[in-house]
This record gives C-alpha cells, sequence and structure tokens, in this order.
C-alpha cells in the first residue's frame, strides 16, 4: 500500500529525514513513535504529500506521488488520503454534516452523493442525532469523530493522523483508538498514526521508531557464550 525508498529531508542546514526505507501493508494500523524533532510529522506529511522530499520515491497505492505535478498531486489527496489532526480544524460555521461533506464537494460529487456517504459515516459513528449541530454545540470527543469521518468521506486508500487523540480525556481517547480498528475493519483503511501516546502505540498492528530522522531497528538480546561455558565437559553417568 505505502512504500517508502531512501527519503531524506532538510530544513536549511539541518537534516530532519536522514534516509527512511518502509512498507506498509494495505489495512494495517501503523503506529509512528519518537521523541520530539525525531522527523515523524515530517515523514507524515511526506507520505500525505503535504511537502516533497529532497531525494527519494514515496508511493501510495501503486502510484509514485513523488513523480506527480501539483495538480494531480492535489487531485491525488482529495480522492486517495484522509486526514486527521490533533485539533478538528472543523469549520465553526458549518454544521457537523456539512464539514463531513466539503471533502466530497472538491471532488466534484454531487450533494446528493456527499450527503449520502456523510450519513452512513454519522450513523457509524454513533452521532446521526448531531448531524445539524455546529461545532461549538460538540463536545471535544464529538468532534474529534467528525474529524475523522470528514477524512473518511471520500473513501482514501490511506488515513494519516497526528496525535489524533492529543487534546481528548481518557475515556474518549479510548473510544477514538477503538474507533480506528473498527473503521479498518468496516472499511478496509490502511492508518498511520504519529503518537506520544503510549496505549495507542501498544494496540496497533506495528509500531515505527523514529530518532534523529532515521528508523530505528531494535535490538535483540543474545546470550553471551563465556569461556567457562566453552569448557564445559558433558559427563555421562556410568551404570
Amino acid at each position: 500500500m505505502i512504500t517508502i525508498s531512501n527519503i531524506t529531508k532538510s530544513f536549511g542546514a539541518l537534516q530532519v529525514l536522514k534516509g527512511i526505507d518502509l512498507h506498509i501493508g494495505k489495512g494495517e494500523v501503523v503506529s509512528i513513535v519518537g521523541p520530539s524533532g525525531a522527523g515523524k510529522t515530517t515523514l507524515l506529511q511526506i507520505i500525505g504529500t503535504l511537502d516533497r522530499p529532497d531525494t527519494g520515491t514515496v508511493q501510495v497505492d501503486g502510484i509514485d506521488v513523488t513523480s506527480l505535478s501539483s495538480k494531480r498531486l492535489s487531485d491525488f489527496r482529495n480522492t486517495h488520503l484522509g486526514f486527521v489532526f490533533q485539533f478538528h480544524q472543523l469549520l465553526p460555521e458549518f454544521t457537523a454534516i456539512e464539514n463531513i461533506m466539503i471533502p466530497a464537494y472538491i471532488a466534484g460529487k454531487s450533494q446528493k452523493t456527499a450527503k449520502a456517504r456523510a450519513e452512513e459515516l454519522l450513523q457509524f459513528m454513533g452521532l446521526s442525532d448531531r448531524a445539524s449541530h455546529k461545532p461549538n454545540e460538540l463536545s471535544g470527543g464529538e468532534k474529534q469523530r467528525i474529524a475523522v469521518a470528514r477524512a473518511l468521506v471520500n473513501n482514501p486508500a490511506v488515513i494519516l493522523a497526528d496525535e489524533p487523540s492529543g487534546s481528548l480525556d481518557t475515556r474518549n481517547k479510548e473510544d477514538l483508538h477503538k474507533l480506528f480498528f473498527d473503521l479498518r475493519d468496516q472499511f478496509g483503511q490502511t492508518f498511520v498514526i504519529v503518537t506520544h501516546d503510549e496505549s495507542l502505540a501498544a494496540i496497533t498492528d506495528r509500531t515505527i521508531h523514529l530518532r534523529d530522522g532515521l528508523i530505528e531497528i531494535p535490538t535483540i538480546d543474545t546470550p553471551q557464550i563465556t569461556e567457562e561455558c566453552l569448557n564445559l565437559e558433558t559427563t555421562i553417568p556410568s551404570e
């Protein structure tokens, strides 16, 4: 689903990514963790076509996005990718269902098609009764669920989330984390999630550790062989 090859990225003299190779399979829920400044958000933005790497390639759903023109890249982003941010980024003047429908309108879908999909997602989220409410009338957990529904409205292949539960309390965090897996099982999306939340990272299918712009390879503890072990003699008990 996502194949990243030799991605590097610098901002001025600061090299943030130093050669990233990574493959993420279809339907995986993958977390990216690491200390601040490790390059997590930069990597997510490059996967999401919001930024271009200095070197390397990114393939998403079989398409080399690093070779696309700006116009084609914008279209690809709208139809193949969904984004969830730490703060919901809902437009305050629109209702919940209108916020969900916006990416569908951008993709050129009819009002009827966009509304039907938005209603389906609201029902799945358990928020059908909140469709006509504006963001200031919703709880924090409800706003973030609406933001997730907006990310899903065009049936994207990949959902990219940057600290999606960072602004939520414990109960809403747990509900949101469960929602990601429910959505994967229901709609088959691939999720790539940047997070500092250890409880979320612990339940994802795979955790990618970034440090200083590189993927950390876990070390495997091996038993030490001592001189004493080498000098051991096997004795056979006499009968």
